[in-house]
């Protein structure tokens, strides 16, 4: 039997861009706005404010990637408090914060929420009819590994 947790037709959509892609995620944000505003919305440090401002939108800020935003994110996202993640990261520069990216996009793929990391798959997901109602994540039985003898 598998385990179905039931995304409500509103999301909560974590928001994060690194500062290389904040205008890209501020930019498409923007565009996104009328769809954005029927869903509840979390963003890291300063692309939170950013965010704000653009939008005038209600948004919890958490902290900045680097000061444990990007842990705070995942931590929502393993207790089950986030249903997708966009992520506008910077493929062309390291991070000095890297672990905790990898550790980001590691809870959401181990949680099985949608995520974006660009704006063409953010698009995608944004005009998805799944987007719009609800819909049947299934989530990954861990019994297995869990009883593994180490």
């Amino acid at each position: 039997m598998q385990n179905i947790k039931i995304l409500q037709a509103r999301k909560r959509i974590g928001l994060i861009a690194h500062d290389n892609k904040k205008k890209d995620l501020i930019d498409w944000a923007v565009f996104n706005r009328t769809t954005l505003s029927r869903h509840a919305l979390y963003a890291t440090g300063s692309t939170g404010k950013l965010l704000e401002e653009a939008l005038s939108l209600p948004l919890t800020r958490l902290l900045s990637g680097p000061l444990g935003g990007d842990q705070q994110i995942g931590a929502l996202i393993a207790s089950g408090e986030i249903d997708i993640i966009i992520f506008f990261w910077d493929p062309m520069e390291a991070q000095p914060h890297d672990p905790d990216v990898k550790a980001l996009l590691r809870i959401a793929a181990v949680w099985n929420i949608p995520m974006a990391c660009d704006r063409a798959t953010a698009d995608f997901l944004m005009t998805s009819p799944f987007m719009h109602g609800t819909y049947e994540l299934i989530l990954p039985d861990y019994q297995k590994y869990l009883g593994r003898k180490l």
